[in-house]
């Protein structure tokens, strides 16, 4: 299709991409740090030469820490801007107001049509040499307003840009869909594809592109009869829908208990409190209490009662699972597949389920081991238990939380005795980024610049835009950091990717010199305004990347102190950030390859990577100070905060593994059956393989949102986990430490992964980084290995 929607997981991305005026308003700043980075370091004072730092990179690295943690400079600094001139949001001067909108789709449109014009009437082989870039344009085109406008919708506070947004939305979104049922693009593609000199001329990068929307076009039914496509084009919608009413209606089938009070002992006496009239406490099992209940109650019976009725949905959203389930299964059929596993994984690393069932049975059998020694501490905890029930050598479903809180309380407290101030001090939110910064800057050469921003260009007087500027290539990418929480503001972390790289054709900015528009010249025409640069070894200009934090990190409490983060909160900037560093510096000549728009399940893996740095001693060295005092941290303390965090690492691996394996059993042939039954096959699953036997009666598969998002591919996350939890110990700390900061280490891992985005193979992409060509193969014996490899979260 013309749109490849990626899923996010923890962390959701969309899609956009951006004469660059601020090469000329502030030329002092950008040339000094090109041109004199590595020549000034060594006559640095050594405050300036601590972080590696050139004079002009310490003066932005100051002013990076200030913007997120002094009021007054940031009051200061956003107030800079000499312009009186509306910007438009992110510098699209199309949205100058909400408005705006009509005239962004309706050029939009515009240029679409002339797009597929020239596709139609290609028939000289010069013109078929073009096609892919053609296409790729088209793509980028309905890419700028569907994912701007779809990110408009859910973050602007102004209701009037929501509103206006959405019909952007929905206009290009239904367009978007004709053209992918126009057999014409699909045809002249498969007919250029089959011109040897064409072919030969296409780049690997086209190349790549050139299948995927091949496979994208035929998924969608383009070469079949119309009945049949029509039948698709149903299914598809009808699959969304019932997917859309499973994930909002998801609930428990019971949806209160009542206990007497007396039987409540070991809870919060303050939430007891709140739950109880008249000597009967009730517990919700859609809120926190119930959660409170099966880790503090000490009455087993009751923790069973809680435990069967939050881990069984209502009847009606298991129906909805089961239609959408059914559905899938159907168009996989239709569309000529065995399963919906088959289809949707032939273009991912893993191609088939029989691969993925590899790399999860692996991967189990890596993690047993540890999962039983767990559960022997657990067993033996409850031995010494006087609220034992009477099997003291089982552990049931209802026991894990309980027993496992008794352990962890053990560890909280010897914690909070040699730790009096809490860690969050070490970690405002500046000297998080400034840290984040001065890491990009030893490993790939990159690191954040803040610019003021100018009037209209940010939705909320909070959001920082901070430029991504390299020590070789100059300005190459804008980010937008909207990191504290506000009133309506989502509280999920994301990253966004507003506008993707691209190389501009010169024949767009020819035909912008011929079409009446409000820009100043061709280049802003064809790129609404926004920003560019140029490439003189082509002798064009690239989009450059442009992206969105979006986090609901606390604003500070009182005056004068700066927004401090817990490690949490610290682990989740750090992984956005690795989503950031994927889209800056997959800087592509296609935007359907650029940075995030790769295989699904390698997507994870620059964000998941970035979690080990968070707080590698030396890439703590970099940042982590005392934001009053600037005493460093105390690793001690840390180390063992990490610890409790990740001592119940293996049991919730194995919930995971369960949930992959679960999601892959239910887009078998399993749902083609006339007797399909989701429960059934919930509990022979965990009967099978969970190292606590589910108890009968439960049917969580109700509650498993995830599988209309990531149908069939729920695997990826753990799949990413291992591969970056490889690359760290094989590449960043193969030769110590030390190797978290090395140069070398950042570039090989940059050239042979990050760099491609989805232009090249993740399977070669992994067999360069790791330097095992054996990978490269990319077959289920592959898939096996990466199991084999398992996932370690270190303390450090």
């Amino acid at each position: 299709m013309l749109k490849r929607l990626a899923r996010p997981s923890t962390s959701p991305w969309v899609c956009a991409q951006c004469l660059q005026h601020a090469q000329r308003q502030r030329p002092r700043r950008f040339n000094s740090a090109i041109a004199h980075a590595r020549d000034a370091r060594s006559a640095l004072p050594p405050s300036a030469a601590l972080y590696g730092l050139s004079a002009s990179g310490k003066t932005d690295d100051d002013a990076l820490r200030n913007v997120f943690d002094n009021a007054a400079f940031w009051d200061t600094f956003r107030r800079a801007s000499k312009s009186k001139t509306q910007a438009g949001i992110i510098g699209n001067k199309y949205l100058t107001h909400p408005d705006g909108f009509v005239d962004f789709v309706t050029i939009t449109i515009q240029r679409c049509n002339a797009v597929v014009q020239k596709v139609a009437d290609a028939e000289a082989i010069a013109d078929f040499k073009m096609l892919v870039k053609e296409l790729d344009k088209l793509s980028d085109l309905l890419c700028r307003v569907i994912d701007l406008a779809d990110f408009v919708r859910g973050t602007h506070p102004d209701r009037k840009f929501q509103i206006m947004a959405v019909k952007a939305y929905h206009t290009v979104f239904q367009y978007m869909n004709q053209l992918n049922t126009t057999p014409v693009l699909y045809d002249q593609l498969r007919k250029a594809s089959e011109i040897a000199e064409v072919y030969e001329s296409w780049s690997e990068e086209e190349r790549i592109v050139a299948r995927i929307l091949m496979e994208d076009f035929a998924r969608f039914g383009i070469g079949l009869d119309d009945a049949t496509r029509q039948r698709l084009v149903d299914m598809s919608g009808e699959i969304a829908e019932v997917g859309a009413q499973f994930v909002e209606g998801m609930a428990p089938e019971t949806l209160k208990l009542k206990f007497s009070s007396k039987r409540m002992k070991g809870i919060d006496p303050n939430l007891a409190k709140q739950l109880t009239r008249w000597g009967e406490t009730t517990i919700s099992t859609m809120h926190h209490e119930s959660q409170s209940a099966l880790r503090f109650v000490e009455d087993a019976d009751v923790r069973r009662d809680v435990y069967s009725a939050v881990r069984t949905a209502s009847r009606s959203s298991i129906a909805r699972l089961e239609k959408m389930l059914k559905l899938r299964a159907e168009l996989a059929n239709v569309s000529g597949y065995e399963t919906f596993a088959h289809m949707t994984l032939e273009n991912k690393m893993a191609k088939t389920p029989e691969a993925v069932d590899q790399f999860l049975n692996a991967l189990y059998q890596d993690n047993r081991p540890a999962v039983m020694a767990d559960l022997d501490e657990l067993i033996a905890l409850k031995k010494s238990d006087a609220h034992q029930d009477n099997f003291p050598n089982r552990i049931n479903a209802w026991d894990k939380f309980y027993y496992t809180q008794k352990m962890l309380a053990t560890m909280e407290g010897a914690y909070r005795q040699r730790t009096p101030d809490t860690l969050s001090s070490y970690f405002s939110v500046g000297t998080v980024l400034q840290g984040i910064s001065r890491l990009f800057d030893r490993l790939y050469g990159v690191r954040f610049v803040p610019r003021e921003t100018q009037p209209g260009e940010v939705w909320d007087d909070g959001v920082r835009r901070l430029d991504v500027v390299s020590d070789t290539q100059g300005h190459i990418a804008v980010l937008y950091c909207d990191l504290f929480s506000r009133p309506g503001k989502t509280p999920n972390p994301a990253h966004f990717t507003l506008r993707c790289s691209r190389e501009i054709l010169s024949s767009e900015i020819a035909e912008m010199s011929h079409m009446a528009h409000r820009f100043d010249s061709p280049i802003e025409a064809a790129t609404d305004g926004m920003s560019v640069a140029y490439n003189a070894e082509t002798d064009s200009y690239f989009q450059l990347p442009t992206i969105a934090l979006i986090c609901d990190f606390h604003k500070p409490i009182h005056p004068g102190r700066p927004a401090c983060l817990n490690i949490h909160d610290v682990r989740t900037l750090f992984h956005e950030m690795g989503h950031a560093l994927h889209s800056i510096l997959g800087r592509t000549a296609l935007q359907n390859v650029s940075g995030t728009r790769c295989a699904t399940d390698i997507a994870e893996l620059p964000s998941v990577l970035m979690e080990h740095f968070a707080f590698c001693p030396e890439v703590l060295s970099l940042y982590a100070r005392h934001w009053e005092t600037d005493a460093p941290l105390p690793m001690q303390a840390l180390e063992h905060r990490l610890a409790i965090d990740n001592r119940n690492q293996y049991t919730e691996l194995e919930s995971q593994i369960l949930l992959c394996m679960l999601d892959q059993a239910y887009h078998s042939t399993l749902p083609m059956q006339s007797d399909f039954n989701s429960t059934k096959v919930y509990h022979d699953v965990y009967n099978k393989y969970a190292s606590v036997p589910e108890p009968a009666g439960t049917a969580w598969q109700g509650f498993f949102g995830h599988l209309f998002g990531y149908g069939a591919t729920y695997y990826s996350y753990l799949f990413d986990r291992a591969i970056a939890a490889k690359i760290w110990s094989d590449v960043f700390q193969k030769d110590g430490q030390k190797g978290s900061l090395d140069r070398s280490n950042g570039e090989l891992y940059k050239n042979e992964l990050l760099r491609w985005g989805g232009g090249r193979d993740g399977w070669q992409c992994l067999a360069g980084v790791l330097k095992d060509p054996k990978l490269a193969e990319g077959d289920e014996s592959a898939m096996r290995e990466v199991g084999k490899w398992g996932i370690r979260e270190s303390v450090r």
